[in-house]
């Protein structure tokens, strides 16, 4: 039992922080530029497959700086080229636009890739474990996942909070007319801001890869969760992001492990009390319902604090 609650907290910290990963780019797109970028999981896709054709070419660490490089130049064209002609329409038109982006980059990645999983592998350095736990092997991988996300965390926080740049950008967001008239090109900043938080998603995708699949839909597989952990922890806050990432991965993780039900803790139904779909319902384990669960957090989040865990109204 105590080992399951180890490994289990092990995981759920770990998925969590691969969540926020890739959260904290879409948090800070929408904090500084109020765009919510629904193709922001293909950019996370974008990474995995740079990444592994990378990884074939020029081997594993040159990919993790490079491929998130490219994504970037694609992001920052993708906010030049497109968001900046389309925001003068409103956020319906930008929505439409990362909607419609979303599935073009699907169909890319299936023209060049194709549909079957893709064979990126964890590089050989880190294929090891780096310490057991009873009588479970930790891979190094894993811990290698969880200090880049930290890492990536402490960065943002200290660039957005305490360097000039960081001040910039959110000036930028709140009053463009000041920022430009002091010299910033505002159109710069909010087309570097979008490349960066691409390159946070591309960064991510590089380094699931090879520990998680890595073929076309796993942007649709990842999509949907990444929106719910944004608005559980509040719109634009990073902060929020984060503490959402932790609680959604370790929530599922643990739920994933559990195999009670109704019927193993008040034990079996009466089928003469009611209809067999009462019964299914009775016998079905937490396990087979842990993909909802973060759904149902995101109801009820947004029943008793509708702005989010750490959100304001203003978001």
């Amino acid at each position: 039992m105590l080992e399951l609650i180890v490994i289990s907290t092990l995981n759920g910290v770990l998925f969590g922080m691969l969540l926020f990963l890739l959260s904290s780019g879409l948090t800070v797109i929408f904090s500084m530029m109020g765009v919510l970028n629904f193709a922001h999981a293909s950019f996370y896709m974008l990474g995995a497959f740079f990444g592994y054709q990378l990884t074939k070419w020029i081997g594993f660490w040159p990919a993790l700086i490079f491929a998130p490089l490219l994504v970037s130049l694609i992001g920052m064209a993708v906010e030049r080229y497109g968001l900046r002609q389309t925001h003068k329409h409103g956020h319906v038109a930008e929505l439409l636009l990362t909607f419609g982006l979303a599935f073009a980059i699907e169909q890319v990645v299936q023209m060049i890739w194709g549909k079957l999983p893709m064979d990126y592998r964890v590089p050989a350095i880190l294929d090891f474990p780096a310490f057991t736990i009873f009588s479970t092997n930790y891979p190094a991988y894993k811990m290698f996942m969880l200090l880049i996300s930290v890492a990536i965390f402490i960065a943002l926080l200290v660039t957005l909070k305490r360097t000039r740049v960081g001040l910039i950008v959110q000036a930028a967001l709140t009053h463009p007319n000041m920022v430009a008239h002091l010299g910033h090109n505002v159109g710069r900043v909010f087309m570097l801001v979008f490349g960066v938080g691409t390159a946070l998603a591309a960064v991510a995708g590089v380094i699931a890869g090879p520990a998680l699949v890595t073929q076309s839909d796993m942007a649709a597989l990842l999509g949907p969760i990444l929106f719910v952990v944004i608005v559980v922890g509040g719109l634009g806050s990073l902060p929020g992001a984060f503490v959402a990432s932790l609680l959604i991965g370790l929530i599922q993780t643990f739920a994933v492990s559990m195999n009670g039900s109704l019927a193993s803790l008040f034990g079996p139904l009466d089928p003469s009390i009611g209809p067999s779909l009462l019964t299914d319902i009775w016998n079905v384990t937490i396990a087979q319902i842990a993909p909802i669960l973060p759904y149902v957090l995101l109801v009820l989040v947004l029943i008793v604090r509708p702005m989010g865990l750490m959100g304001t109204r203003e978001s």
